[in-house]
């Protein structure tokens, strides 16, 4: 049997336990991950610390750097609740079974069930209504407890944009 020094085997065993030189690959962020699905960062607030994503069926968890409830309000809109652990399914501008994020319409929290995209809209469900807005309102993900309003994020000087949804019923009337 012929001898390998054992300076090449040390570099040859170096090379296979990395990777062949190339630096290991990373997971994709949560964020980055939506991206791929057509989805902007801003449906998911900041501080997602790990997500599960299986890639044949599309299901989910994501979860969030807090010990309880994320929550805060869009001014001039709607006020938003994220539970630590979130978790659906996800495809192509479709995410569905989501549980874990609600939204207080008038006096109620009722769950987000649904969000699609349909070109420069989003159109958020929680059952027999919906509400769209435009893909904009979506760039920036907010932080729990703020959401966007948090002054050492964000340029006070700058007014803040107003979201403008278009609500629907579902069903026949």
């Amino acid at each position: 049997m012929p001898r390998v020094p054992l300076p090449l085997l040390l570099l040859v065993a170096l090379l296979v336990a990395g990777g062949g030189g190339a630096a290991a690959e990373t997971k994709p962020t949560a964020y980055e991950a939506l991206a791929t699905f057509d989805f902007p960062p801003g449906i998911l607030p900041k501080g997602v610390v790990s997500y599960t994503l299986d890639d044949a069926t599309g299901d989910f968890t994501a979860t969030l750097n807090t010990t309880s409830t994320c929550a805060f309000s869009i001014q001039g809109s709607y006020s938003l609740r994220y539970q630590r652990r979130l978790s659906g399914r996800i495809a192509a501008d479709r995410l569905t079974n989501l549980q874990g994020v609600s939204v207080k319409i008038l006096f109620l929290w009722v769950n987000i069930v649904e969000v699609t995209r349909h070109g420069d809209e989003l159109g958020f469900s929680v059952g027999i209504a919906s509400a769209d807005f435009g893909i904009d309102n979506f760039l920036e993900s907010p932080q729990c407890g703020c959401g966007f309003d948090c002054h050492d994020h964000r340029d006070l000087s700058l007014p803040l944009p107003l979201p403008e949804p278009s609500l629907r019923l579902r069903g026949a009337f």
